[in-house]
């Protein structure tokens, strides 16, 4: 009994000094894997996301400053505010992410910035807008080559939005101004001619942007779907939809079964029809601003007799927006919203 008692121990223990540990780093490269990677890269080399495995990012941001990213996101912009993670989640992320640039990164003292404001937003009008906006809103697009100019490896981070603001301390700030980042198109200022009196007045510049920032009034809930019934016959409201989608200058692509190929052929429910159809100037239009809107276009409508009731639906692009966290997408999809609330109405008078 004394040698099952130490042999269960001697288990014990080498699972505490092995498995655990090898748990733990799997249970951050997974966490990452599941809510990093699709815009971070397996590997941390950017796409829509920026890349986190430069080195000069890696050394040049605190572990507390991509927490507060992870927590925060960037509202308005494509990173979203992971507020579902528990903290030990996040630490094990940000453990994963190190992994990538073995080193110690650099720590910034707690220190407030303070220059002259007036020549700070004169300076950052002659050497930041360009990238960051007039306003510090950041560069238009995302990290996919489809929305950003194909020179740029990433999109200039947006300056005046309340989660970096919150997340970057003033040091920090300053020092990639002074730095550059390399493997970006962030230069070092200091190599572009300014003094480091300079570049504390673009700090201070930028740190004003907070008293800008306006709190965002919590969203209505928004319906998934638009849905409509109609007094017409299943044939009738599909012909309907068709000449909808066309008066609205939308290309019909196909028109076909709701579960075709997922039925076996012929037997496919005939009363569930799904109409396709597209605008391809619209279309790359939502290409340019967000590359993942491809994600929910073509556009789409689905007419269903169901106990001799017809229903005409289609999916809400205000609800399919908000996953997106991106403000240009959400004034395309205002539009895209009023487009299809007009062919369903249209097609169920």
């Amino acid at each position: 009994m004394k040698l099952s008692i130490k042999y269960h121990f001697l288990i014990s223990t080498l699972f505490l000094l092995v498995i655990s540990p090898l748990q733990a780093k799997l249970n951050g490269e997974q966490l990452y894997s599941t809510h990093c990677s699709a815009c971070h890269g397996a590997n941390g080399h950017g796409g829509v996301g920026v890349p986190l495995a430069l080195p000069d990012f890696q050394y040049g941001v605190t572990n507390d400053y991509l927490e507060k990213t992870i927590r925060l996101g960037r509202p308005g912009r494509v990173m979203p505010a992971f507020t579902q993670l528990k903290d030990d989640e996040i630490t094990a992320i940000i453990k994963h992410i190190r992994t990538w640039a073995p080193g110690k990164p650099f720590q910034y003292p707690n220190k407030k910035i303070s220059g002259n404001l007036k020549k700070g937003k004169e300076i950052y009008a002659t050497h930041c807008a360009a990238c960051h906006g007039a306003a510090g809103e950041g560069g238009k697009g995302t990290g996919v080559t489809f929305s950003r100019p194909r020179n740029l490896p990433v999109i200039a981070p947006a300056l005046n939005n309340p989660g970096f603001l919150t997340s970057a301390p003033d040091m920090m700030i300053k020092t990639v101004l002074m730095n550059g980042r390399e493997g970006t198109p962030m230069p070092s200022f200091l190599k572009q001619g300014l003094s480091e009196k300079d570049i504390d007045d673009v700090v201070t510049y930028v740190r004003s942007f907070e008293k800008q920032m306006t709190k965002e009034e919590p969203k209505a809930e928004i319906a998934p779907l638009i849905s409509f019934e109609s007094p017409n016959s299943l044939e009738e409201t599909v012909a309907n939809i068709k000449r909808a989608v066309i008066g609205k200058n939308f290309v019909i692509i196909r028109q076909q079964y709701l579960n075709e190929g997922l039925a076996e052929a012929g037997k496919e429910n005939k009363k569930q029809i799904i109409i396709y159809f597209c605008n391809f100037n619209f279309l790359n239009r939502a290409l340019a601003i967000d590359p993942r809107v491809g994600l929910f276009l073509p556009c789409r409508i689905t007419a269903i007799e169901e106990n001799g009731k017809v229903t005409v639906t289609s999916t809400n692009p205000l609800f399919m927006s908000h996953f997106f966290n991106n403000k240009e997408l959400d004034k395309l999809c205002e539009e895209m919203h009023q487009v299809y609330v007009d062919i369903v109405e249209e097609s169920t008078f």
